[in-house]
């Protein structure tokens, strides 16, 4: 998933990816309090849910091309066509074939150049297109790939650009040659550029607008934007599958999906440039504007222009010295007369505990984004119908996004997320041995690991998020999402080279990994009721309170035995 969410107890707030180095300062902080009193005096209303109807129809077009290789470059049955020529034999692969000579060289084998595609449930795709069969069939997987690996890039840079050139800026940039390059695509008749144009794709995807939208929502409504926002990707995903059932022909499937996105610069038009990030940046008069019309459209009240502007004033302030702290930190770490950077142990990895932390978060995200990603792609193994399987993959997200909120603030973290993924690795595990001739039992645990894994995924960004402390959060975040792009980036090949070769192999590994990521949490500590950790040695502290539960526990039960037999006597 492109768009990264972390929460903090109810409140959801969106972790923007920050580059990574060894000798990278630590994130800003600015107090938002104030910030936050004025979204509340202007509330909820127009002004806002010109925002969320943006945002909302963006990801709805979106699992559209992230999963595009499902339905554009499908894995299908083909038959080698060779030269008419007599007594020839077509080897079993299909990617050679044999011809008697009728001399001493006897049968010489050859390299087959054409094939006949199965075109019963596609009329037209990538892969038949382009024969993407054989020693081209790994560029089905790359297809996908690619894009995901792209998006790293997308996550290292659009935090820096969103700051500086500012929310609005950025997203329509973005969003254009994002529309640009996704209607191009069904136009390239060359698979090496249709290749590159799926990498500009995944470098374009920037959950800016995602940023935008709840940088304008009050405090008390966060949560709820945080999680009904996903919604349209679930709702998105089903849509994917209901197009691609009535357009068989990938050309036409990828026009059909690409042109709708025109619709966002309309929407993208009425929206205003973040106040936050104006008054941030000490443009206060346009800042002024853009808070007047909120209170228009939303029919609020705000103070008079004169307290307005202290407000401002005193927001920038915060911020200007949450930059003077990082510059200090940054002049405390050059070496003298030098100027470069003094390269020390980062703080995410600057103790044990701390290391720890890092290295079993980074290592789940890895491990969900893999399954997650490869149940998805697992269409035509899974089911007989690939596009009823998408349909209801999508739909599995739907309570999966609006159950996990309930389910954490009763039961925690931890337990909920160590749940989902035994669920999923039982799940997926059990398909490797179910025939496939039972295809409801098959698309019944595919769609239960569907949905489990979903929630573990939603949970644990919850969970990290509580778990890092706040002086390393943010690059503890942007670490972890690079790990889940590099799980998302090799599920393609798992599904589409391996499975080939050993048909259980895959749900194998999807089902231990699933498991894995389970036991990998279980020393970690709950993060329900407990108070963020601020620094790494609050982390420590942290840790000491899972030990003293556990004492505690311990002698309350020694006691109630002593108790019992002091009764007992």
């Amino acid at each position: 998933m492109v768009v990264v969410v972390a929460a903090q107890d109810s409140a959801r707030t969106h972790l923007q990816p920050v580059p990574l180095s060894n000798c990278q300062a630590p994130a800003s902080r600015m107090g938002d309090s104030k910030f936050d009193e004025l979204l509340t005096q202007l509330g909820t209303g127009t002004w806002n849910i010109l925002y969320f109807a943006c945002c909302s129809y963006w990801f709805l077009l979106i699992p559209c091309q992230v999963f595009s290789v499902v339905y554009l470059a499908p894995p299908l049955n083909y038959t080698c066509r060779p030269p008419q020529l007599e007594n020839v034999t077509i080897s079993e692969d299909s990617c050679t074939y044999w011809v008697n000579t009728s001399t001493s060289e006897g049968m010489i084998e050859e390299p087959c150049t054409e094939w006949d595609f199965d075109s019963t449930i596609y009329s037209s795709t990538l892969t038949s297109e382009f024969r993407l069969v054989c020693d081209r069939a790994i560029l089905r997987a790359t297809y996908q790939s690619i894009n995901t690996l792209a998006t790293i890039f997308s996550s290292m840079i659009c935090g820096y650009v969103a700051d500086r050139y500012g929310r609005k800026a950025l997203v329509s940039v973005a969003q254009t040659l994002y529309c640009i390059t996704c209607i191009g695509i069904f136009l390239l008749t060359n698979f090496e550029v249709i290749l590159a144009f799926r990498f500009i794709l995944g470098a374009l995807a920037t959950p800016t607008l995602h940023t935008l939208a709840l940088e304008v929502s009050e405090t008390s409504k966060r949560s709820m934007v945080g999680i009904v926002l996903g919604l349209p990707w679930a709702m998105g995903t089903m849509a994917w599958g209901a197009f691609a059932y009535f357009i068989r022909d990938w050309r036409w499937l990828q026009a059909t999906v690409s042109i709708p996105l025109l619709l966002i610069f309309p929407m993208i038009y009425l929206l205003d440039e973040s106040p936050r990030w104006l008054i941030v940046r000490g443009q206060h008069d346009r800042a002024l504007k853009v808070l007047k019309r909120a209170a228009r459209l939303n029919k609020a009240t705000l103070p008079p222009n004169e307290d307005l502007q202290l407000m401002m004033k005193d927001i920038q302030k915060e911020a200007e010295a949450a930059a003077g702290e990082q510059n200090q930190w940054a002049k405390n770490h050059r070496l003298r007369g030098k100027g470069r950077w003094r390269c020390t142990t980062p703080d995410l990895f600057s103790t044990p505990k701390m290391r720890f932390v890092t290295a079993m978060l980074s290592i789940n995200l890895f491990l969900a984004s893999l399954v997650y990603s490869g149940l998805i792609l697992s269409g035509n193994s899974y089911s007989s119908d690939p596009f009823l399987y998408i349909i209801i993959s999508g739909l599995m997200e739907i309570p999966a996004y609006t159950v996990a909120a309930p389910i954490i603030n009763r039961w925690g973290r931890k337990t909920p997320s160590i749940l989902g993924y035994l669920v999923t690795g039982a799940s997926v595990l059990c398909l490797a041995f179910v025939p496939s001739d039972i295809s409801w039992l098959v698309m019944t645990l595919a769609m239960l690991g569907k949905l489990a894994i979903t929630a573990s995924f939603m949970i644990l960004f919850v969970y990290e998020a509580e778990l890092l402390p706040t002086e390393v959060r943010l690059r503890g975040v942007a670490l972890t999402i690079v790990a889940e792009y590099v799980g998302a980036t090799i599920s393609p090949y798992i599904t589409d080279y391996l499975r080939p070769l050993v048909p259980w192999l895959p749900s194998v590994l999807f089902g231990l990994s699933s498991i894995v990521a389970a036991l990998l949490l279980l020393p970690l500590p709950e993060t329900m009721g407990v108070a963020l950790p601020d620094t790494v040695s609050d982390l420590e502290n942290l840790w000491n309170e899972k030990k003293k539960k556990k004492k505690k526990k311990k002698t309350v039960g020694v006691n109630d035995d002593s108790e019992v037999e002091r009764l007992s006597d």
